[in-house]
C-alpha cells in the first residue's frame, strides 16, 4: 500500500471551489455486446479532461513540500490537456502559469490557454513533447526561484492522483465488479495509478495498455512507448497485461460514433480507448466488466478536422 499525498483531495482544498469539484465523475454504460463495457467519464471534469486530477495532485504536493509558494509561476511542458489544468487550477489558488507546447498544437487549445492568461512557449514540433520538456526544465534551470516545475512526465503525485481517487472510484462504481481496465499512454499516470491500485484490491484485475500502433499518428497525447525517445519516468510496464495497438483512423471513427450514438463529444484518445476496450470485449467471455476513460471533450479538437 503506497503512502498518499492527497486522501481524495480534501487537504488544502477550500470547499466552492473549482478543486473541490475535480473527479467523482460518472462511469457510464456503453456500446453493450455480450459483455459489460463501461466509461469513466474525465471529461466532465470542471477543466474537461482527466488531466484536472493529475495536476492538482502536483500542485498540492508543491505546497505541501514548500516547492511552491505564493508568487511563483508553475511551468511545465503539455500538449494541451495539464496546461488547461495548471491554468485552471493556477487562477484559482493565485498562481502564474507558463507553459512550453509543440507549435502544431491544436489552436483552440491555445485559446483555451489564453484565455486563463497562461504563457505559451512554443517548441519544435519536429521534437514533439520531448522537445518541450526541454525547454521547461531550461527555464526552470535559469530561475528556480520564482519557477515550479511539476514535471508531470516524473513526479510521482501524477500517478497517486489516480491511485487515490479514480482507481477507488471505478472500484466503487462497479461494485467491485471490474475485470479489466484499459486505457491510453501519456504521460502515463492515468495507467499507473489506477491499475496499480485496482491490482491491489484485485490481483486477478487485467490491465491493458492503449497505444497508437505507429510511431506517426495523428492520436494527440498518447504516446507510441516502443519508440518513444523518452519515456516517462513514471511509468511501470510490469503493470500492463498486454498492449492494444490502435490505428488513428480507427479512433476517430469511434470519436464520431460516440457523438452520433451515445451523445458524447469527446476527443480522439477517448475514441481510441472506447475502441480497444471493444476489442478486448470480443476476446473475453463472460463475466467481464471492461472499464475505459473519457480523457477529455471533443470541443478542443473542433479546429483541427
Amino acid at each position: 500500500m503506497h503512502t498518499g499525498v492527497l486522501e481524495t483531495f480534501g487537504v488544502g482544498i477550500t470547499p466552492g471551489t473549482v478543486e473541490a469539484n475535480i473527479g467523482h465523475t460518472p462511469l457510464l454504460r456503453l456500446l453493450i455486446d455480450d459483455i459489460e463495457i463501461f466509461a469513466k467519464a474525465e471529461h466532465l471534469n470542471p477543466g474537461g479532461s482527466v488531466k484536472d486530477r493529475a495536476a492538482l495532485s502536483m500542485i498540492l504536493e508543491g505546497e505541501r513540500t514548500g516547492k511552491l509558494k505564493p508568487g511563483m509561476t508553475i511551468v511545465d511542458a503539455t500538449s494541451g490537456n495539464t496546461g488547461i489544468a495548471y491554468a485552471m487550477i493556477g487562477a484559482s489558488r493565485g498562481y502564474r502559469v507558463k507553459v512550453c507546447l509543440p507549435k502544431n498544437a491544436g489552436a483552440q487549445r491555445k485559446r483555451i490557454l489564453r484565455s486563463y492568461g497562461v504563457e505559451i512557449i512554443e517548441t519544435d514540433q519536429m521534437l514533439s513533447t520531448d522537445g518541450a520538456r526541454q525547454i521547461a526544465r531550461e527555464i526552470f534551470a535559469a530561475d528556480p526561484e520564482n519557477h515550479f516545475y511539476p514535471d508531470q512526465y516524473n513526479n510521482d503525485a501524477n500517478w497517486l492522483a489516480h491511485y487515490e481517487t479514480t482507481a477507488n472510484e471505478i472500484w466503487e462504481q462497479t461494485q467491485g465488479r471490474i475485470t479489466h481496465f484499459v486505457t491510453g499512454l501519456g504521460t502515463s499516470g492515468t495507467f499507473t495509478g489506477t491499475a496499480r491500485r485496482l491490482r491491489e484490491l484485485n490481483p486477478l484485475l487485467k490491465a491493458f495498455a492503449v497505444q497508437p500502433d505507429s510511431p506517426l499518428h495523428g492520436l494527440e497525447g498518447l504516446k507510441h512507448m516502443a519508440t518513444a525517445a523518452r519515456k516517462p519516468g513514471i511509468y511501470d510496464e510490469s503493470l500492463a497485461s498486454g498492449t492494444l495497438e490502435v490505428a488513428t483512423e480507427d479512433a476517430l471513427l469511434m470519436t464520431g460514433k460516440l457523438a452520433r450514438e451515445e451523445g458524447l463529444l469527446v476527443g480522439p484518445s477517448s475514441g481510441a480507448n472506447v475502441f480497444a476496450a471493444r476489442k478486448l470485449a470480443g476476446s473475453l467471455q463472460r463475466p467481464a466488466v471492461v472499464v475505459t476513460v473519457l480523457c477529455d471533450g471533443g470541443e478542443r479538437y473542433l479546429d483541427e478536422g
